[in-house]
């Protein structure tokens, strides 16, 4: 198993997004088992996989009350396995961040309990700036990647992600180091291409990707699809799935080329009908969008996993 961090020094940089969407071009590139796990108490990350922002259940309920992860673990259309930090109250909230801040290496030890296969690859997205959410992934991480904007603020805050990577993973073995990616690139700003041209020349083959700036990339939120499906030949899928490909070959992942699991098993879900073709999907409606391969588009639908308990 491969633990990746995906994290911030500020806000607004888009790291939500880019976790679901090199999470959903590995899953096509053949990457045998995805899972993100959100721990951010936004609890946004699994709306780009179409599941319902309202649910109650998360890692965050689910650890409250002593219950396993598999419990909440879901499946969507893409074939990423979701783990969301549900929706809690806020003494809930506070009493969840300090059992993480007296148990550092929690985070780590509940994904040992999912008994996941040892090819697989797990995206941990953490609220931007220091906090016990990051400190847990980073704890966990064997890869951190860092995501920035070609400002000015981003350059400046490369320094504290630097502390943090070297306080809570630098001293471990298992850790292989610290990647960025540059998100929201414009070269038509003349500033960000000079930022970009600095970040480049100062962190060489550390950046693995540069993410252009692309209107798809908010509309493909907005029709319940990853970029790579709603824009396929656009500059950001183009730019996603390079920067894909360089973190599986970082990561020593073998992509085998098939978009679906291999690993499971059982009859495949029923496809059911779909009553407009243009509408996006909706978790938990009783209607959705066939996937590419003519099968169920629906997040309630998934194949059953050894590890996890939901039976859609």
């Amino acid at each position: 198993m491969k633990v990746v961090a995906v994290v911030s020094a500020k806000g607004g940089v888009g790291k939500t997004t880019l976790t679901a969407n090199l999470a959903t071009a590995l899953q096509h590139q053949g990457a045998p088992t995805v899972l993100v796990v959100d721990l951010d108490p936004q609890n946004a990350l699994g709306l780009h996989f179409g599941a319902d922002p309202g649910a109650l259940a998360g890692i965050s309920r689910a650890s409250l009350a002593g219950d396993s992860w598999g419990s909440v673990c879901q499946q969507s259309p893409s074939g990423v396995h979701v783990l969301p930090y549900g929706v809690v109250n806020e003494a809930d909230r506070v009493a969840f961040e300090r059992h993480l801040e007296g148990h550092p290496d929690w985070l780590a030890q509940q994904l040992q309990s999912l008994d996941l296969p040892p090819d697989a690859l797990v995206f941990i997205d953490t609220p931007p700036g220091p906090s016990a959410y990051m400190q847990q992934a980073l704890t966990a991480a064997h890869v951190v990647v860092v995501v920035s904007l070609p400002d000015a603020a981003s350059y400046a805050a490369l320094t504290l992600m630097q502390r943090l990577v070297q306080t809570y993973c630098t001293p471990r073995p298992d850790f292989s180091g610290t990647l960025h990616v540059l998100n929201q690139a414009n070269g038509a700003r003349q500033l960000s291409k000079d930022i970009t041209r600095v970040m480049q020349d100062s962190l060489g083959d550390r950046l693995i990707g540069v993410i252009h700036e692309d209107q798809a990339v908010r509309e493909a939120l907005a029709y319940d699809q990853s970029v790579l499906e709603y824009d396929t030949h656009g500059q950001a899928a183009d730019d996603l799935r390079k920067c894909a490909q360089v973190l599986a070959q970082r990561l020593g992942l073998p992509l085998v080329g098939a978009a679906r699991c291999s690993w499971t098993s059982g009859p495949r879900p029923t496809k059911l009908p779909t009553p407009i073709p243009t509408a996006p999907r909706r978790a938990g409606a009783a209607w959705c969008m066939p996937s590419p391969d003519g099968h169920c588009g629906s997040i309630l639908l998934c194949v059953p996993l050894p590890w996890c308990s939901v039976r859609c």
